[in-house]
């Protein structure tokens, strides 16, 4: 009974141990993608527009 307790016991240290990492790593990236003003990264697509020309029409 004891082997079992401790085998469980370990099992729960490393589920833990991955979900503090996890959360860590989710902190980061969403820290990571706020930084910055996000509408200088913003790129237009004026393909969809009606009167779109392309440079190949001369």
């Amino acid at each position: 009974m004891k082997k079992v307790l401790k085998v469980i016991a370990i099992i729960a240290g490393i589920a833990g141990a991955a979900f503090a990492v996890y959360v860590a790593v989710t902190k980061y990236m969403n820290k990571k993608q706020t930084i910055g003003n996000p509408e200088e990264n913003y790129v237009s697509c004026s393909c969809f527009d009606d009167d779109f020309v392309t440079e190949a029409v001369v």
